[in-house]
């Protein structure tokens, strides 16, 4: 099955066919490093992950850029705030951001375009601009004219601007005296008292926000590139502000190929938000779930879906992906890696894998598949057979959760996480995982007494067993 991807601009999925041939060319936007990074960015961060990795996997040459929007309102105010400069507030975020991602296994981009130094550029674009008559010079900066292309306006939402205005974050209209009209965007802002600017043809100031991302892809992947991400939230204004701007700059039809946008995050059945008191930090998950273990949690669901984030979701993942790990180990101490090939299960869960990945980047269905691998390695463990299986499917464990999923840790990691976990689950682990796999046998071959008896076992064992779609999970209660 040849790798389909969902195109936002088209509103379907199309095969995928880079503009080079086994090279593909990827730009995301990525924070603005005003605080430290939350969970909106573990999600996008780790969606794009996954898609290099997969590509790579496909082996496509992959040049992937990411951005840290570093001179903005938000980063200018906490400067102000603590009375720092403005890079002081952006540097220590940035730190922060390649912490946790780093903790969560996501792997380094090509390179981190800075605004602060792709400046000439955006210069240059808003200079073309003005020359080709889509931007024009207000009292306050300079802005895109909507009018000058309106047959671009709607390329990602597939709407009129009145009828999403309301979903644009406040940011539409957020310099306003100089406009032509309210539909119009700043592409540069003249500089107010205090304020950190940069000289230019119109006075000292800094760029707007859309235009900055149009530079920096320029800058690092030319004129024209495959796959241009983010989020959702991002689809208005900022990425169809950037058609307008980047295609009337270029001359071109389609600066970009393939418009990917990653789902959103609900917190308790709400949007995360700072003012309905559901925001929360990526450092501040971990305190309460392994790093990977979050990982595991946002790959449980389709990149473009949103995932709804609460309490029983970190608790059935932080199950499944301790169940995983364990297992893992359990398996790696009595045997080395194998090769993968010529063991049915192991073929049909590679072609299962394929399937789901080549659709749109599918991880729920590749997530399933390892829960399935898992399962047969740990039945496998109970009866202390067949090594050469055992070590088939510990190097295609290796293969698909840990280099292509990211779930499996190296082996600095993997001693930390086996000194971590709580002693209590610990003690007990590999034997209530026994208990599970010998009751669902007894109970497959309706043997109701020995169910009954390993429940009881479990009991005293003060485990709380829970049966799901995916199998059994269980609980210290």
């Amino acid at each position: 099955m040849p790798l389909r991807v969902y195109d936002t601009r088209a509103r379907e999925k199309r095969i995928f066919t880079p503009l080079v041939e086994n090279k593909v060319s990827i730009y995301v936007c990525g924070i603005t490093p005003y605080s430290p990074s939350h969970l909106g960015h573990a999600r996008q961060a780790i969606s794009f992950d996954i898609i290099t990795r997969w590509l790579r996997k496909l082996n496509y040459d992959v040049k992937y850029i990411t951005n840290f929007t570093d001179i903005d309102d938000k980063i200018i105010n906490v400067a102000n705030k603590e009375d720092v400069d403005f890079l002081e507030v952006a540097n220590r975020n940035i730190v922060n951001y390649f912490e946790v991602m780093d903790a969560m296994n996501v792997l380094r981009a090509d390179e981190y375009a800075r605004v602060t130094e792709t400046i000439p550029g955006i210069i240059d674009m808003i200079s073309t601009l003005i020359e080709k008559n889509n931007a024009y010079i207000g009292n306050d900066g300079v802005y895109f004219e909507i009018d000058t292309a309106p047959e671009k306006y709607g390329q990602l939402t597939g709407q009129t601007l009145d009828m999403v205005r309301s979903g644009a974050g406040g940011r539409v209209g957020e310099t306003g005296t100089g406009k032509r009209d309210h539909r119009d965007f700043a592409l540069w802002k003249n500089a107010k008292d205090g304020e950190p600017y940069w000289s230019s043809p119109w006075g000292n100031g800094r760029p707007g926000w859309h235009i900055e991302c149009s530079a920096m892809s320029l800058k690092h992947l030319g004129e024209t590139f495959d796959i241009h991400g983010g989020g959702r939230d991002l689809l208005f204004p900022h990425h169809e502000a950037e058609i307008f701007q980047s295609e009337c700059c270029l001359g071109k039809e389609y600066v970009v190929k393939y418009w990917l946008h990653n789902g959103m995050i609900n917190v308790d059945g709400e949007k995360m938000s700072k003012s309905l008191g559901n925001f929360r930090t990526i450092s501040e998950t971990f305190e309460s779930i392994n790093p990977l273990a979050l990982r595991y949690a946002l790959l449980n669901a389709p990149y473009r879906q949103p995932i709804e984030f609460n309490t029983k979701m970190l608790e059935e993942s932080k199950i499944h992906y301790d169940r995983l790990l364990t297992t893992y180990i359990t398996a790696s101490r009595k045997v080395n890696l194998g090769v993968w090939k010529g063991y049915d299960l192991l073929e049909n869960a590679s072609e299962s894998f394929y399937t789901g990945m080549n659709d749109d980047f599918n991880t729920r269905i590749a997530v399933v598949e390892v829960q399935s691998v898992v399962k047969k390695l740990q039945e496998l463990l109970v009866n202390e057979s067949d090594l050469g299986y055992i070590s088939a499917i510990l190097a295609w464990i290796s293969e698909f959760a840990g280099n292509i999923l990211g779930l499996i840790p190296n082996e600095k990691e993997i001693d930390n996480f086996s000194k971590n976990v709580d002693e209590s689950r610990r003690v007990i682990s590999n034997r209530v995982e026994e208990l599970l796999i010998e009751r669902q046998q007894a109970r497959e071959a309706k043997n109701w007494t020995k169910a009954d008896c390993i429940r009881d076992e479990l009991n005293d064992m003060n485990v709380i067993v829970e049966d799901g779609l995916e199998g059994p999970t269980w609980r210290i209660e």
